[in-house]
């Protein structure tokens, strides 16, 4: 309006036309018809007959979904409807995204994922991944996290092309289609990629900053990022290798008629069954109607469709999810072949097994880890198991789960999502006490329990407010606990198990027939005396350790630590107990040597005070170095050491564990 006022004059001394000498200001009205009512625009009108006509807009009927906030989202939802309208001679590409948040332990995630992509054995030469960015083909990871500190997100794309394979090197295709996701978001971006050669179709690993190039905060439209940068992604590959001919979409859609998955195939069929998902085969296009024929009595024969007469087949209830997991399923089968054939593990009679639901516990050999789902950051075990059977177990979340050195001999068992007795015991001190709960009033409450006791409820409790799952603390250390605490402790149960739905404990990083002769309590020998040998089956890593469980039950004997010539096996008195004290001995002799220090056996009843040093890994479990000025000890490792190594600690040895306190401050210890 400003402007228009400003050029009036020089309008009216161009047309001849006198102006007043006080400020004229316009007023624009609305535009009308001659009949005096109110002119509608072309579009509108064409809006009003299609109301009139009964027929859905959209205008009104899309509701807010938060889908266009960000950067792309025009450009997503012009791409989005372009990839409707295109035909299917383009070529092919599939783009997985995630946004990862930047907090708590993301940074050790974020950290452990630059590793993954960069591991061994993903190029096609098996070497190591190699990490390049927009301008340098060796691009710096940890000095790519150091940027990435103060952030507080990250994108991560995973970018595979169909047709990928027929590059001989991905980095100029990733650059450009990373330069026009610049274009189309209206900022510089800082990433780095990875591409990998290791599975069947070469695929690329990109780690986005989330953040523009002014330093603000990145935000992606979520139609840019499921339609957007697919479609850009799938123009360039177009553009490099042409669109695809008549005998390629021929050869793919007859290659797809056999596949236990979910195909093009099934997605046209399943757009064209009517409200009793009948569809019929029939088509214009004769290649069509061929393939269609032919996955329909594929899917009869998977009995995922009933064969109706006529032509016409039913599909069944839920074929989408069936065949989607039937392929994840496959694609974990092809994943097992490679590390097994890898490792020249494949052996004739040992079956592969996905344990997706797990009844009974398995112990065996670490064969491989990795991860299940990437965006999700949920990884996977293949374990040797002593069953005779190689098992893929899905572990949960990355940090979930402890690190496991590759040959280790693990035990997996799966979690339970419910309320602990240690709930239990809270709600029932709770109840007694006004719905309060502290240490005092847990050993006022129950005069057997120790201190130790006590401080791991106190633990659980602090694990369920940082998730807020309800009960508060108190300034003066109690908790306010609800009453239903419960119901609340079974949800954190349920929630935890989403993450972790699997326990997993290490048994030995040694090799199985190098515990023969070991002077210490192995997990062989816990195997002999819970008799749970015989499970062992004589096939696979099983007759490894049938053969190693026979050498050690001689070695038990010759020992004197089992009786068994003539009778049947059994661990004697003790036995554990004796092999545990050989071996503290022998390890606090060598690191007497070591450190220049007497080794001190911690007692029962005696008081423990030093510096924590290190942890150690020890085959009867993992103890702590607790170091002092003339000699040092050792005791049993809690996670709760781990932050606390460096520091000066004391506490009591007892059966259930030791009560540390941590330091020396005026406001009284730190228990845990």
């Amino acid at each position: 309006m400003a402007e228009i006022r400003h050029c009036l004059p020089e309008i009216a001394r161009s047309e001849g036309v006198r102006m007043p000498d006080d400020d004229l200001t316009p007023k624009l009205g609305n535009t009308r018809g001659n009949d005096g009512k109110r002119a509608l625009k072309y579009g509108g009108r064409i809006l009003a007959a299609t109301r009139l006509a009964g027929k859905k807009t959209g205008r009104k009927s899309r509701r807010f979904d938060g889908s266009r906030i960000g950067r792309g989202a025009s450009m997503g939802r012009l791409l989005s409807s372009r990839d409707r309208l295109a035909g299917f001679r383009g070529r092919r590409a599939v783009v997985k995204a995630s946004l990862i948040r930047l907090h708590g332990k993301a940074g050790q995630v974020a950290r452990a994922h630059m590793r993954y992509i960069q591991r061994d054995g993903v190029t096609r030469e098996g070497l190591p991944g190699e990490l390049y960015g927009p301008e340098t083909d060796r691009a710096d990871g940890d000095d790519f996290l150091k940027r990435t500190a103060g952030d507080r997100h990250q994108f991560r794309f995973i970018v595979s092309a169909e047709d990928g394979a027929e590059y001989p090197d991905l980095k100029p295709y990733v650059r450009r289609l990373m330069t026009q996701v610049e274009q189309d978001l209206g900022t510089r971006l800082d990433w780095v990629a990875v591409d990998h050669f290791n599975t069947e179709r070469p695929h690329t690993h990109i780690v986005l900053r989330g953040v523009d190039d002014c330093g603000h905060n990145l935000i992606i439209a979520r139609e840019y990022i499921s339609h957007g940068l697919r479609e850009r992604a799938c123009e360039l590959v177009t553009l490099d290798l042409g669109p695809r001919t008549d005998r390629e979409i021929e050869d793919r859609l007859r290659h797809d008629v056999d596949q236990e998955r979910l195909t093009a195939i099934d997605r046209r069929l399943l757009r064209r069954m009517d409200a009793d998902r009948s569809v019929a085969a029939t088509d214009n296009d004769p290649l069509q109607q061929s393939v269609a024929a032919g996955r329909l009595r594929k899917l009869k024969a998977m009995d995922l469709a009933e064969d109706m007469g006529d032509g016409r087949y039913r599909l069944a209830e839920g074929l989408e999810d069936t065949l989607r997991r039937m392929g994840e399923r496959g694609d974990i089968i092809r994943l097992m072949q490679r590390e097994l054939t890898a490792r020249r593990l494949d052996r004739a009679g040992v079956e592969q097994v996905v344990a997706t639901d797990l009844r009974e516990p398995i112990v065996g050999r670490m064969i491989s880890r990795g991860f299940s789902n990437e965006h999700r950051d949920r990884h996977y075990m293949m374990v040797d198991g002593v069953d005779g059977r190689v098992h893929y177990v899905d572990i949960g979340r990355a940090d979930a789960t402890p690190s496991v050195p590759e040959g280790a001999v693990v035990r997996i068992e799966a979690t339970k999502a419910e309320a602990t007795a240690a709930d239990r015991t809270i709600d029932a001190v709770a109840r007694a006490n006004g719905g309060r709960y502290s240490v005092d009033l847990h050993l006022r409450h129950d005069s057997r329990a120790s201190e130790a006791f006590a401080a791991s409820h106190v633990r659980r409790l602090e694990a369920m407010r940082r998730a807020g799952a309800g009960p508060e603390r108190q300034p003066d250390g109690s908790w306010t606990i609800p009453n239903d605490h419960l119901a609340r402790a079974e949800g954190f149960a349920q929630a935890q198990q989403r993450n972790r739905p699997v326990a997993l404990a290490i048994l030995s990083s040694q090799m199985v027939g190098d515990l023969v002769g070991v002077e210490a309590p192995t997990w062989l020998d816990r195997e002999l005396a819970s008799g749970a040998s015989g499970a062992v089956r004589d096939a696979g890593f099983g007759r490894e350790v049938h053969d190693a469980l026979a050498m050690r039950r001689q070695w038990l004997v010759e020992q004197q630590l089992a009786d068994g010539d003539g009778q049947p096996f059994r661990l004697r008195r003790g036995a554990l107990e004796s092999l545990r004290l050989r071996e503290l001995e022998s390890v606090g002799e060598r690191l007497g040597r070591e450190l220049g220090k007497a080794f001190e056996p911690a007692r029962m009843g005696e008081r423990v005070e030093g510096v924590i040093a290190q942890r150690l890994d020890l085959e009867s479990g993992p103890h702590a170095l607790v170091e002092r000025s003339r000699d040092f000890t050792l005791v049993p490792w809690r996670d709760v050491l781990e932050r606390n190594i460096g520091k000066a600690a004391s506490g009591i040895m007892r059966a259930d564990g030791i009560s540390w306190q941590f330091g020396r401050a005026r406001s009284g210890p730190s228990i845990s």
